[in-house]
């Protein structure tokens, strides 16, 4: 069954991380005073029905608005404090939002256990410049020409794209273009490049993925997916 907690708060991670999961993904934004938050939209209307940019309030600020089950919205810093031992995929979802990314990862000497990721290549190249040895993914950019290469099986193409990159995050279709497809899993792994498929709620589809040998499945029903695992070891 799944355990209630608002979204991108240290109880939702915390429940995640009892369940048995190791690895976690947030995304981030950033305060009025320069803080990165942990929170996917730039704003609080969906979440508070408040019609207010998190980068227009500050983190005291926004640690006082109530998310319920006595949550608010918490810094990455305390994020990676509160959990020392787990991994983190960061989406880095505002430029704002580099800087004090690596901030917080550079204080909490947490390099080696978070995955920098982001949509916009100029929002992920400038995190990763100021985190000398992080793991990263592929940006929108990279991808588009990645994936078109592996649909001609041009491997050299596709390692060349993936220099300085050790996974990419992908849906497994848009529209009707399918994207991860045996092919793609295979040109990936030949590349040293890890595959790791968002987001899947279905056990179906999580087994599907499995069975093609995809490396990750980020996923908003972690209970569902480690029963998958279980029944296949």
């Amino acid at each position: 069954m799944a355990i209630n907690a608002p979204e991108n708060t240290l109880l939702a991670f915390l429940h995640a991380l009892s369940a048995g999961v190791s690895y976690l993904e947030t995304d981030l934004q950033v305060s009025q005073d320069g803080v990165a938050v942990v929170s996917h939209d730039p704003d609080l209307l969906r979440l508070t029905g408040r019609s207010v940019r998190v980068d227009q309030l500050s983190m005291a600020e926004l640690r006082r608005i109530d998310l319920g089950f006595g949550q608010s919205f918490c810094s990455l810093g305390e994020v990676l404090d509160a959990f020392p031992h787990a991994r983190f995929n960061l989406d880095v979802k505002s430029l704002g939002a580099a800087e004090p990314t690596a901030r917080a990862v550079l204080k909490a000497k947490a390099t080696d256990r978070v995955l920098i990721g982001s949509f916009s290549e100029e929002r992920r190249m400038r995190t990763v410049s100021l985190l000398p040895g992080v793991a990263t993914s592929a940006s929108s950019a990279i991808l588009r020409r990645v994936v078109a290469a592996s649909n001609l099986g041009l491997t050299g193409q596709v390692r060349r794209s993936m220099t300085g990159i050790h996974a990419v995050q992908v849906p497994e279709s848009v529209k009707f273009l399918r994207i991860v497809t045996p092919r793609f899993v295979r040109l990936m792994h030949a590349a040293g490049i890890e595959v790791h498929v968002w987001t899947i709620n279905e056990e179906a589809a999580m087994n599907r993925l499995l069975d093609l040998g995809v490396d990750g499945i980020m996923t908003d029903r972690c209970d569902s997916a480690l029963e998958v695992l279980a029944r296949r070891v």
